[in-house]
């Protein structure tokens, strides 16, 4: 998938925080970083402002969402096209 279709099919807004910085400012992040077995997959795709990437670094969503619920919140509205066992991780970290 290439940036600006990943960026137009998430309304270029981060799915994090939802700010909608100018574009040059949104980045493309893993739910499931490559270096944890994830892969470039669409489902595993969602764009982010850098702010919040940097901030994720590289962990994986479920991890990095667990504590912060305003963020998880907004994800799991927003991130509607991420691949099912990616979401459900994210309930589940959330959940213990």
């Amino acid at each position: 998938m290439r940036r600006s279709e990943l960026f137009a099919r998430d309304g270029y807004a981060c799915v994090y925080c939802g700010r909608s910085p100018p574009e040059v400012e949104l980045s493309v992040d893993h739910v499931e970083p490559r270096r944890l077995g994830g892969d470039n997959s669409s489902g595993n795709l969602v764009t982010a402002c850098r702010a919040c990437n940097r901030a994720k670094g590289g962990k994986a969503a479920w991890a990095w969402l667990a504590e912060e619920p305003e963020r998880r919140a907004h994800f799991l509205e927003h991130a509607t096209r991420i691949w099912p066992r990616l979401r459900a991780a994210i309930l589940e970290a959330a959940s213990k």
